[in-house]
């Protein structure tokens, strides 16, 4: 939901998700003139609270001497300098009073101008139409290093497991267990396709249900490739221990093997709610059914409370559930869900069944990338396909936001990669990573405590999400979610859906803000890493003593006046 507010010169718009609340914010010439940054308070009329929020960054000649490291700071006396911030500290379905206030004056003697009070609602994680759920991805933060210790989830105990998996969580557990739990008597039913199905409380959950409801079926992959590489005993390994699991939870006569074309994978994550044979409901998005996928990297869960799209779902299941070879079942999959032939979707959700007869539908997204007239954002779990750095490389003063697990899955692709992101200094890049050890100690060991690594998870640590997002703060934004990895296999070869979703400006501000909580956490540890490995020398940034610092947001031509812009009220007058 958007708020905007204007007071004293200083406009501010406040998108509202459900976990995060961004605040985009632009001042007049008189308005900017001393402005050393916004003081940001907040008021909790939901549980009766109010109070200076707070962030990482000190004037220097102000520094409380002795802060520990990891400690948070009062935006009062530090405020923030930037015209666009998130307070990723909000809960669903609250209702919150943001004051922001400009602050002026010299770093020990600060004034403080008229305040732009707001009144802002977050959404519910329950919609109507659309339910959505992130879980925190960042195991490597201040935060959880603070809350848990520097200790890994995995090697917590008692209680204190208990709480760190709920932390990660975020409810994304939760709501994918209640959503199987949905199937509590005969009156129902489950249609789920699964590709990695270890969480066991998951498939404990499926078990459970089918002994109240008597009808669940799992479509699993078990597909085995040939030969004796790694690749390939890995595969085996782990369809050997799904079976394994739905032989314990008496499911084995309710699961249906997916072995054909055994090179390929059957990476769909859904579940279809069936209620008196009637489908209702799907749960969908880019989380396996694993433990990693749930509290380790970053994930989403997307349900969608829609009978048609249930229906297209249940007929899909249907197909895959003959575990087809991919040439027969393409055709079906493309009359089912038609290659999308205009620059913009039908307004509402449009799902797409993989696998397909060519590319077409990545050619549309990567138009669609193209056709962005405002700011884009993007994630990509396993390298940038070709036809999207076509389109990348190509400089536009235009905000792209662009979230890697890394720059490539080989050298090839990171040099393809890093060269057409590279093109253009409006795509702005953040790629999966930490503050460890070794930058701490030449660096930020005064103000920063060590993080972890992702210890749930070996191939993928930051993000497994594949969305896109186009012109989300406009009035008709496209958001694209699923489970596919916006490459060439994930189209031709791979079962996968995806959902593209036309003017929901809910959804689009759910996937926004949770999109810049994670671009924003991510890029400041890769660009202090980046410079750690290059051995450039590295300074303390501490927040400037006068308002030199918002300079380059009034430069025409600079990132920092494209996101001023952009990002604010003025860019949709």
């Amino acid at each position: 939901m958007r708020f905007p507010k204007s007071a004293g010169g200083i406009t501010v718009e406040a998108i509202a998700g459900t976990y995060v609340v961004s605040l985009l914010m632009d001042a007049t010439d008189n308005a900017r003139d001393g402005l050393l940054g916004f003081a940001l308070y907040r008021i909790d009329k939901t549980e009766k609270e109010e109070y200076w929020l707070k962030g990482m960054r000190t004037f220097e000649e102000t520094a409380p001497p002795g802060l520990p490291a990891g400690t948070l700071v009062s935006t009062h006396e530090n405020p923030i300098q930037d015209f666009a911030w998130g307070d990723f500290t909000g809960k669903p379905d609250h209702s919150y009073v943001y004051r922001v206030v400009p602050v002026y004056g010299k770093p020990k003697a600060l004034k403080y101008g008229t305040a732009v009070e707001l009144p802002v609602q977050t959404e519910k994680e329950e919609g109507s139409t659309h339910s959505v759920y992130f879980n925190r991805g960042v195991i490597g933060s201040q935060a959880y290093s603070r809350e848990f210790h520097q200790t890994a989830p995995n090697k917590l105990k008692g209680d204190e497991r208990k709480r760190a998996y709920e932390w990660l969580s975020r409810g994304l557990e939760e709501a994918m267990l209640a959503f199987i739990a949905k199937a509590s008597s005969t009156r129902y039913g489950l249609r789920a396709a699964v590709y990695e199905f270890s969480y066991e409380p998951a498939i404990a959950a499926f078990g459970a249900a089918q002994k109240k409801c008597k009808d669940v079926r799992i479509v699993y992959d078990a597909r085995r490739p040939p030969g004796t590489g790694k690749n390939a005993k890995q595969a085996r390994a782990r369809v050997a221990a799904v079976e394994a699991l739905l032989r314990k939870y008496d499911l084995e006569d309710n699961a249906i093997p997916r072995t054909k074309n055994a090179s390929y994978i059957a990476h769909n994550k859904f579940i279809v709610l069936l209620d008196n044979d009637k489908p209702v409901a799907v749960w969908t998005g880019s989380t396996n059914f694993t433990e990693s996928g749930i509290f380790g990297q970053s994930n989403v869960g997307h349900a969608i409370y829609d009978e048609g799209i249930a229906k297209s779902y249940l007929e899909y299941w249907e197909r895959l559930s003959k575990d087809p070879q991919s040439k027969d079942i393409k055709a079906e999959n493309e009359e089912a869900s038609p290659d999308i032939k205009t620059q913009r979707p039908l307004k509402g959700t449009t799902p797409i069944y993989s696998p397909r007869s060519d590319l077409t539908m990545l050619d549309w997204y990567a138009a669609s990338m193209k056709g962005t007239t405002q700011v884009l954002t993007f994630t990509a779990a396993f390298g940038v396909n070709k036809v999207f750095l076509e389109v990348l490389e190509v400089p536009r003063r235009l905000l792209r936001y662009i979230f890697l697990e890394k720059w490539g899955v080989n050298a090839t692709g990171t040099q393809a990669t890093q060269k057409a992101l590279g093109a253009d200094r409006f795509n702005q890049v953040a790629v999966g990573n930490f503050l460890g050890k070794d930058v701490l100690e030449d660096y930020l060991k005064e103000r920063w405590t060590v993080e972890l690594s992702n210890s749930l998870s070996t191939n993928v640590r930051y993000t497994h999400t594949k969305y896109m997002l186009v012109d989300p703060l406009g009035d008709d934004p496209i958001v694209v979610s699923g489970s596919a990895n916006f490459s060439d296999a994930s189209t031709t070869n791979n079962d996968e859906n995806m959902l593209v979703i036309r003017g929901d400006e809910r959804v689009a501000d759910i996937y926004f803000g949770e999109f810049m909580r994670l671009w924003q956490h991510y890029r400041y540890r890769y660009i202090m890493n980046d410079m750690s490995d290059k051995g450039r020398t590295l300074k303390p940034n501490y927040l400037s003593p006068d308002s030199s610092w918002t300079d380059d947001y009034y430069k025409k031509g600079t990132v920092k006046y494209a996101k001023r812009t952009l990002l604010s009220l003025k860019s949709k007058s």
